[in-house]
């Protein structure tokens, strides 16, 4: 059976591949060589196969050029308009850091001036209640000589009443028990007591006129005071209210969360009381008591401001390479979620925590090469990765603008960059709607 199989393979191979020979000729000598079908089977699907080898790679090295070529032009252009953005993004940035510069004086020295006006405002009540007193007591001496005096006028009157109807036996009788210019003087001295009342009632009224007018004085400028001070407070809280919301994140929980944590530095702020018996508070307390808790509030905002994040891990000169989002993968080409923001600049580049926090990891994780993450109050994780050296350990805690670790290229990278994200709840959002929220406040 094989050898009926053979001769009919070898009977094929004749009639395609027949038997030749190759003859060599020499000067001494003829020779030649057999080519069996076989042989030049053989031969034949070599050279085949190694023309079929040049076809393929010449093929693939021409598609290899055409799309290097290609991809080298997207890359120029996408390059280009990386780098016309960036520019745009950097002058942006400038403007909003001279912005903020600007607001933080403004802020400071609204600051200064609360403190100052404050301080007027207690002065100026206390002086008030002092003056208010003092008029109390006036009053109460201008109604005792004001009695004095009727008390006075009656003893005149029925004396000179005795004096007019008794006669001489009145006469006699006065006579009898006191001298007559001893009632005269007596006359005379509560004449003279009853003219000096009536000066000193004239002199108290006046100066309570004066005084009352010096009150509403005082009122008007406390209202003053009180109206600067209002506005500057609406002036410092309003940009820190529309941080928070911009930034997506609840103010009034944040504020509740930062209260019961601060309850020694934080918390409300003892309302003012200038009276102890029990009254009704007047409506400069209540205005004064509302600025206190307009100052709290100013005072919970900045201490959760410090441990959101909302600056920038990165303060030297740098680019924004990749935005958040999905992208082109650099390493396969392939379209890809990517869950934060790329920061690139040289090697050793200082690194920095964007907000106060807890260091939960600082070590090497696969694709994030050398990785720090910090816990951050609400919920929120920040992550800093590709770095050439970690400079904090896990459970430490650190604070905003804290120096964490150098820029670096280590992990999945195709160059020196810092690789940043910002967690909630354990799911990635981008970085930039805190920086961009932050843009008018810091």
């Amino acid at each position: 059976m094989r050898t009926r199989i053979a001769i009919k393979i070898h009977s094929i191979l004749e009639r395609h591949f027949p038997e030749r020979r190759v003859f060599l000729k020499s000067d001494n000598d003829t020779r030649f060589i057999r080519l069996h079908p076989s042989t030049q089977l053989i031969a034949f699907a070599g050279s085949a196969l190694l023309v079929a080898w040049a076809i393929v790679a010449t093929a693939i090295i021409l598609m290899d050029s055409i799309g290097s070529g290609n991809f080298r032009e997207q890359a120029k252009r996408d390059q280009r308009t990386y780098q016309a953005r960036l520019n745009d993004l950097s002058a942006q940035r400038d403007t909003r850091a001279d912005e903020a510069l600007a607001a933080q004086n403004r802020f400071n020295a609204a600051l200064k001036q609360i403190s100052v006006m404050q301080s007027e405002l207690l002065e100026s009540e206390t002086h008030r209640r002092e003056l208010e007193t003092g008029i109390d007591v006036i009053q109460s001496t201008l109604r005792d000589t004001m009695k004095d005096r009727e008390i006075a006028r009656t003893q005149l009157a029925e004396l000179q009443g005795d004096l007019e109807e008794g006669g001489t036996g009145v006469i006699q009788t006065a006579a009898s028990n006191a001298p007559i210019d001893f009632l005269a003087e007596a006359l005379a001295r509560t004449a003279k007591e009853r003219d000096q009342v009536i000066v000193d009632a004239q002199d108290a009224l006046l100066y309570a006129d004066e005084m009352t007018q010096e009150i509403a004085l005082m009122r008007d400028q406390n209202d003053a005071i009180f109206r600067q001070l209002e506005e500057a407070m609406t002036v410092s809280v309003a940009p820190l209210d529309k941080m928070f919301r911009n930034a997506g994140m609840p103010t009034e929980s944040i504020l509740a969360t930062v209260k019961r944590g601060y309850s020694g530095q934080g918390g409300p702020m003892t309302p003012l009381s200038f009276t102890t018996r029990g009254e009704e508070p007047t409506p400069d307390t209540l205005r004064a008591n509302r600025l206190l808790d307009q100052m709290d509030r100013l005072n919970l905002y900045r201490i959760a401001a410090e441990k959101a994040p909302f600056a920038k891990p990165v303060k030297n000169g740098f680019r924004f390479t990749s935005q958040f989002g999905f992208r082109r993968d650099p390493k396969t080409g392939g379209r890809r979620m990517h869950s934060g923001v790329d920061f690139a600049a040289s090697a050793g580049t200082p690194l920095y925590a964007t907000a106060d926090g807890v260091v939960t990891h600082a070590g090497w994780q696969s694709g994030y090469g050398r990785l720090v993450k910090i816990k951050h109050d609400f919920g929120i994780e920040t992550r800093y990765a590709h770095q050439s050296r970690i400079r904090v350990k896990v459970g430490q805690r650190v604070s905003r603008g804290q120096h964490i670790g150098d820029m670096g290229a280590s992990g999945r990278v195709t160059g020196v960059h810092l690789h940043y994200e910002v967690r909630v709840g354990g799911k990635a959002v981008n970085p930039m709607i805190y920086i961009k929220a932050a843009n008018d406040v810091f």
